[in-house]
């Protein structure tokens, strides 16, 4: 897989729509319907995503998109809300840092994907860069709330490197985010209405914001990522995630009129240099492509010890005969036989 820029420039449209939505969701949407909120991001999403690609799912991908759908969508959202009302938003944004590690490690297990030094070591400026920006000391962290962060961090990882997987047989990648935003957002529904009763009433700021996060933020996000999940490796793709805290930095600072401190320019450009450190360079990528197979160095290391092979239509190797004499001990020849 070839890190190309377009690549890379695509996929990085999803982290910094993550970014965004934090703003717009806790600026314009209703605070107190989660689960509501989760659904109607979810359902419409997948709904607009399907009706372009006009595919239904076949065979496996019934079942495929359903697990999908529980892993990246339905479970996601609500441990990710919880999270948010358990911690400060700085030690849950922490806490999802970690997730290009553990993407990773998961890629590694399931596609024997192995991670390079380059990915590990931008995997760990890029996480020393968001605690150098977001941690602030904050007293009395709920451990219930570093559980539900954790937990939303594999969720995600997990169900991403899955949906790689299964997106490598030849799936369209359109047609597969459709699916499992589609089944997400469903099992989410009831699940809702059976807890917060009926839909809250959305003021007009309310629609459009929602409007936003279903169009950007959801649907163009999760096709952006999973498509380059599809054409980079899981490392790079890991640590192009880590933008999400940036842009929620940046933003809070241009819309929100929040200071930028010395030490939140400096954690910025860690993970800058993380994002750009765990990206492949040209001349990695053309000695990989160079490289010869594996069965052309073996062939290589066996003529290196056994000499080099003789040409084609060479006669074989001139064999010396050489003439037995009797030894000492042997009897005389015995005298022809008269007559």
């Amino acid at each position: 897989m070839e890190a190309n820029p377009r690549w890379v420039a695509l996929t990085a449209v999803a982290p910094v729509a993550w970014g965004t939505n934090y703003y717009v969701t806790h600026q314009f949407l209703p605070p107190d319907s989660p689960l509501y909120g989760a659904a109607l991001r979810a359902l419409p999403a997948g709904l607009v995503l399907l009706a372009l690609c006009r595919r239904r799912p076949r065979g496996a991908w019934w079942w495929r998109s359903a697990v999908l759908g529980l892993l990246n969508v339905s479970v996601f959202f609500v441990l990710v809300y919880a999270a948010s009302q358990l911690l400060p938003t700085s030690i849950a944004a922490t806490v999802m840092a970690v997730s290009p590690l553990a993407m990773m490690l998961i890629a590694w297990a399931l596609m024997s994907e192995r991670p390079g030094l380059p990915h590990l070591a931008g995997a760990a400026i890029g996480l020393g860069g968001v605690c150098l920006m977001l941690l602030t000391g904050a007293d009395g962290v709920s451990a219930r709330g570093i559980l539900a962060s954790a937990a939303a961090m594999l969720v995600s990882a997990f169900g991403h490197i899955l949906t790689k997987r299964w997106n490598s047989t030849g799936t369209d990648v359109l047609a597969s985010t459709a699916w499992q935003l589609t089944a997400g957002g469903l099992f989410l529904l009831p699940v809702a209405a059976a807890v917060e009763g009926p839909p809250p009433a959305l003021s007009a700021s309310a629609l459009l914001a929602f409007g936003y996060v279903t169009l950007v933020a959801t649907a163009l996000a999760f096709a952006a990522w999973f498509t380059g999940l599809r054409h980079l490796p899981s490392g790079t793709v890991g640590l192009i995630g880590l933008l999400n805290p940036v842009t929620g930095v940046l933003l809070g600072t241009a819309v929100a009129g929040e200071a930028l401190t010395v030490r939140q320019l400096c954690g910025l450009a860690l993970v800058l240099a993380g994002v750009v450190l765990g990206r492949p360079t040209r001349s990695t990528r053309a000695g990989r492509r160079l490289r010869p197979p594996v069965m052309n160095r073996r062939r290589d290391r066996t003529r290196r010890q056994c000499g080099p092979r003789r040409p084609a239509g060479a006669g074989s190797p001139t064999v010396r005969h050489h003439r037995l004499r009797p030894t000492t001990d042997s009897p005389p020849p015995s005298p022809p036989h008269p007559g």
